[in-house]
């Protein structure tokens, strides 16, 4: 395959000096105002050799401005699509904030209403095992939290303060098996213990006569030295009367989304 390319090298050598030194020769005589024959002869040959090379030059320009402006909008594309990044991390953390003040802002309105002295608290552990359901608290014995002591939120009761360390303390949830307080039907004033089960809210001992709907609201009736009165528990979502019995089944949700606790209120006494 090599061979008639060696054979004619030299010729095709010579043929391509011949037609450089042409085109260089055309180019000057561009520039000249009158041309021989000869002269004319060699621009007519040369020119499509002039138009061919002017023709490459021009796609070799073109083609490494369009190379030169992709790379630069890529290095541009790169760098928005960071700034964009970091503008919507910003957006993220300025919209938690802002949801993270409006819940303390409601915990103060309503540490306000009940003129109860509290102390703010952020949950930072849970447990919702099927044996209990309880929270961990980033407040504990250094900030004068004991055992015992009731635990809001301003939608309504949360649980109370089991365990007790210096930085942290453990709050048993309303809807434990083992938690329970004494309640009243807002609008009728029956009395009744609420108790906790699983996620739902249970009253025990409301006589079968008494007078209670759907859609009741449930609040602590201030007796058994644990919950003051008035916070509210829950409101009914099901009640079942028998033929016989003393005591009627109530079934009652809580009014506190448990999923969603993030910050509470611990009642450390009352205001004078």
């Amino acid at each position: 395959m090599r061979e008639p390319y060696n054979k004619y090298r030299p010729i095709l050598l010579g043929l391509a000096l011949l037609f450089a030194a042409l085109l260089l020769y055309s180019l000057n005589l561009r520039q000249k105002e009158s041309t021989s024959l000869f002269e004319q002869a060699v621009i007519t040959v040369t020119s499509p050799l002039q138009k061919g090379f002017d023709l490459a030059a021009e796609q070799v320009a073109r083609w490494w401005t369009r190379y030169v402006w992709l790379v630069d909008a890529a290095r541009e594309n790169e760098a928005l699509r960071a700034e964009n990044q970091l503008l919507k991390g910003e957006i993220d953390d300025l919209r938690e904030i802002r949801l993270a003040n409006e819940r303390l802002r409601k915990l103060l309105e309503f540490k306000d209403e009940v003129a109860l002295s509290a102390l703010p608290a952020r949950v930072i552990g849970f447990d919702a095992s099927t044996w209990s359901r309880t929270v961990v608290l980033d407040k504990g014995g250094r900030s004068g939290v004991k055992e015992g002591t009731p635990v809001v939120t301003n939608a309504g009761v949360v649980g109370r303060v089991i365990k007790v360390a210096p930085g942290q303390s453990r709050v048993l949830l309303i809807t434990d098996a083992a938690s329970a307080a004494a309640v009243l039907v807002q609008r009728t004033r029956t009395r009744a213990v609420c108790r906790g089960r699983g996620d739902t809210l249970i009253l025990d001992f409301a006589l079968r006569q008494e007078d209670v709907q759907v859609g009741d609201q449930v609040v602590t009736s201030g007796t058994g030295g644990i919950f003051p009165k008035g916070l509210l528990m829950g409101a009914v979502v099901k009640v079942a009367r028998g033929d016989y019995g003393l005591f009627q089944s109530v079934e009652m949700a809580p009014a506190v989304d448990f999923s969603r606790l993030e910050e509470v209120l611990i009642l450390t006494e009352e205001s004078q």
